[in-house]
């Protein structure tokens, strides 16, 4: 779920720095960017995202940065969801994730969000048949 507002450059929100379609554009863009890296490679998966991501948490846990990372968390009643992972912003430290950070969603964004949730909920309950 694209949380756009905040999202910013330097402390700036890009909703003071890029107009609404460059905005819809890029969010547009990067939900399918998966496929377009799979398109450029020729061959393979979308390995470059997760590997980055990966590289990141790992170094934040290794070196204790207590960095900011959006992962996938296990929740345990923040966003109103409990016993799941779910990607969240989490500070990662050497103790793993160590505070999943509850921040305020609009009820545009809290729609996304629980509808995204739904999704993940019939998907693991298929798993389980």
């Amino acid at each position: 779920v694209p949380i756009v507002r905040y999202s910013t450059v330097n402390g700036i929100s890009i909703t003071e720095l890029l107009s609404k379609e460059k905005i819809d554009a890029i969010v547009e863009r990067t939900k399918f960017a998966g496929g377009e890296v799979v398109k450029l490679l020729k061959t393979g998966s979308a390995f470059f995202s997760p590997a980055a991501g990966a590289i990141q948490m790992a170094e934040s846990y290794l070196k204790d940065k207590k960095r900011v990372v959006t992962c996938a968390a296990y929740l345990n009643g923040e966003y109103g969801v409990k016993d799941y992972y779910v990607g969240v912003p989490a500070i990662i430290g050497e103790g793993g994730v160590e505070k999943v950070l509850e921040i305020k969603l609009n009820e545009g964004e809290q729609a996304l969000f629980d509808n995204s949730m739904e999704h993940v909920k019939g998907l693991i309950d298929n798993i389980k048949l």
